[in-house]
């Protein structure tokens, strides 16, 4: 959530505003959870210390600590962001896409201030992540009107059509990390190379060489024993958390995270 509120106007909080016309209804934000874990913390923390601390914040928080809950480093969240007064789901087109090629998703990322490096990184987030049938099923069945798309493993492909049938339920969610569920680890990456990636936008991270780079690097011996993706994950986060940042008397401490104070 916090990635999908940094890469539209800049990490504001604009994810958080509900509303038919609001970041949150945009058809690649339509799958996002947790909203209830932010709006809690937003409670407890307006009843504690009221008008202190930014939704944006909060988001940027609560996403260091998913990473370090399920096995990550934990590392210095800057805070002091403001939120954000506007919040339309036309924005959220620039968001990277699950069919976006090498090429595409690098340019998305450069227009970011973040760099190959960063995106191959920041990916790796989907080692903790998940996602609905309807956004990879297409390659399971009918990939470019040819059959399966056949950069997938054959064993890993029956898998996933036993988990996602052609005309089943596109809102069930499928762990984007097969064998490591819940834990910020390399197996993500080891998927990738074998072969077993879910998301098309995923896999094709091996399939150019100025991001396979990483992918090796991370998978590799060296980096695997010195914990190389740890380090540089909450690197690439602290950097991309910075994206567009409202200070000073820029934009508003919201009381309530799902609307703006007026």
């Amino acid at each position: 959530m916090h990635f999908h509120d940094c890469f539209v106007q800049g990490c504001d909080g604009s994810i958080l505003i509900s509303g038919s016309s609001a970041e949150r209804n945009a058809l690649p934000n339509l799958n996002l959870r947790g909203y209830e874990v932010i709006d809690d913390a937003k409670a407890k923390l307006e009843a504690a210390c009221p008008g202190v601390v930014s939704c944006a914040d909060i988001l940027a928080l609560a996403a260091r600590d998913a990473v370090v809950l399920t096995g990550g480093l934990r590392w210095s969240v800057p805070t002091g962001r403001r939120d954000g007064l506007v919040s339309s789901s036309s924005d959220a087109n620039n968001l990277p896409s699950f069919t976006d090629s090498i090429d595409v998703q690098k340019q998305k990322f450069t227009d970011k201030g973040l760099t190959t490096k960063d995106l191959v990184t920041l990916v790796g987030a989907h080692t903790i992540g998940t996602a609905a049938c309807q956004f990879f099923r297409y390659r399971l069945y009918n990939f470019t009107s040819s059959g399966p798309d056949p950069t997938i493993d054959p064993n890993f492909l029956s898998q996933l059509q036993a988990l996602c049938p052609s005309n089943g339920d596109g809102t069930r969610r499928v762990a984007l990390d097969t064998g490591s569920v819940g834990q910020f680890d390399l197996s993500f990456f080891n998927n990738l190379e074998n072969d077993k990636g879910v998301l098309e936008s995923d896999q094709k991270l091996t399939s150019d060489a100025s991001t396979k780079t990483y992918v090796d690097q991370y998978t590799g011996l060296i980096g695997g024993l010195l914990g190389v993706f740890r380090v540089e994950f909450a690197r690439s986060m602290v950097k991309m958390s910075n994206i567009g940042v409202l200070t000073g008397t820029q934009g508003e401490i919201r009381k309530v995270c799902s609307a703006f104070n007026s």
